[in-house]
């Protein structure tokens, strides 16, 4: 249970206490667990939008995206944020997109960033939840916690040491491989829309792997943020647009 914490403690704002320091290989197999950190976060946003359903759906949306970022304590918007500046600021260049990567302040492409992310994600959960797509909340945070097992089995760790390395070595490949799969499964339950959106996420994910490729030659714990994301950003736009293409029926 102690790779569950391992995730639990990192992702969430969830005050956990762990009795030791983790080993390398405890924090390899905490990546196992994303996933259902995702999960947990869904379930919160579900349940807070089945008790408070009658709120007006302006007010309702903007509550459940405030909690959803203080659930992970802003921790990929972190991420999202010093990308973007690396990757603009970098101009092409590795080293130095690496270096604006670890600057801990916020330049004006960073903050432009999160503004665009999170409207992205406000007006889609407008769109849902005015709908009444409920049950659609369990699955974004799924698919966004989705990314960094993609990443971590694919794609280089390009920093030596700090917690990336360490999962980047011992993640269990084949528990992850099968839990990726399941996970992606588990959108067939949303019909063809959520085939669809599991499809234009995979294809997102491809997109930036092969980016940060490009770009630094593989990976960073704020490109892996970013990722999430994005991923989620992505994913809730796409069902939100799709649902109204196809007919929402949930199986």
């Amino acid at each position: 249970m102690t790779a569950f914490f391992i995730a639990l403690q990192f992702l969430t704002v969830f005050p956990i206490q762990l009795k030791a320091m983790p080993s390398r290989q405890q924090n390899g197999q905490s990546l196992l667990f994303y996933p259902l950190i995702g999960l947990m976060i869904g379930v919160i946003l579900f349940a807070i939008t089945i008790v408070l359903h009658a709120l007006p759906v302006i007010l309702l949306s903007s509550l459940i995206l405030v909690v959803w970022i203080w659930l992970t304590g802003g921790l990929h918007l972190d991420g999202l944020a010093d990308t973007a500046d690396a990757w603009v600021g970098g101009f092409g260049n590795k080293e130095r997109t690496l270096t604006i990567m670890k600057d801990p302040s916020c330049g004006p492409i960073g903050v432009l960033s999160l503004i665009i992310l999170c409207l992205i994600k406000w007006s889609a959960l407008y769109v849902l939840l005015e709908n009444q797509l409920y049950s659609a909340l369990l699955l974004f945070p799924v698919l966004g916690r989705l990314a960094p097992l993609f990443l971590f089995l694919t794609t280089q760790y390009v920093r030596e040491k700090g917690l990336g390395s360490s999962i980047a070595e011992f993640t269990p490949k084949t528990g992850a491989v099968i839990i990726f799969i399941l996970c992606l499964v588990a959108s067939v339950y949303f019909a063809w829309v959520g085939i669809l959106t599991a499809l234009i996420f995979i294809g997102t994910l491809i997109y930036l792997r092969r980016k940060f490729i490009q770009r630094i030659g593989g990976i960073t714990g704020d490109t892996v943020g970013a990722s999430i994301e994005i991923c989620e950003a992505v994913s809730i736009f796409s069902l939100a647009v799709l649902s109204f293409y196809l007919p929402v029926i949930w199986l």
